[in-house]
């Protein structure tokens, strides 16, 4: 059971993700969370760095599309001055809406990874729809009203995890 909440791999940051390692295992789109994953969940636009981080995949024809729990003016705010795909309201870790960030892109659930910084929304909704998940450390270490509770319960899977040796991970 808990393995459905263990991500296929973790890495500090988005930034630590790049295409070429993605290009080489056959990978050709992102399906990615917002608050927290990109940028802090109270900053409305990306940083010099994440824009980079952006061009970056789009220079190797790596497709990204944000996938949120957020509302549509947070979400769009931020996506539409990158010119990046977005889907809010996604209800995560239900699957409809990466099924949807798929068909968007026209690749095959093969060619995605879902990336994110939750257990319960990202991780979750990315292994029960079979997608390859990347869990990353969150950006800020405040979290808006609904994700402090799922921060807790993910505190003890995450735990859980260290002891058997399966995760190692920075708070």
């Amino acid at each position: 059971m808990l393995k459905q909440f263990l991500p296929d791999e973790h890495v500090k940051s988005i930034l630590d993700i790049k295409p070429e390692q993605l290009k080489s295992r056959g990978i050709k789109g992102i399906i990615t969370d917002l608050d927290n994953t990109l940028v802090e969940w109270d900053r409305p636009s990306a940083t010099p760095t994440l824009i980079q981080w952006f061009e970056e995949m789009k220079k190797h024809q790596i497709l990204v599309t944000i996938v949120s729990n957020n509302n549509e003016d947070r979400v769009k705010a931020f996506a539409d001055p990158l010119g990046i795909p977005y889907i809010f309201q996604a209800r995560k870790p239900l699957g409809r809406a990466f099924n949807k960030a798929l068909s968007q892109m026209g690749i095959k659930k093969e060619e995605a990874v879902v990336i994110g910084d939750q257990l319960l929304t990202d991780v979750l909704g990315g292994n029960r729809s079979g997608f390859h998940t990347i869990l990353v450390v969150p950006v800020a270490q405040t979290d808006g009203f609904f994700t402090k509770f799922n921060r807790f319960v993910e505190r003890r899977i995450m735990n859980w995890f260290k002891k058997k040796g399966l995760l190692q991970w920075e708070e």
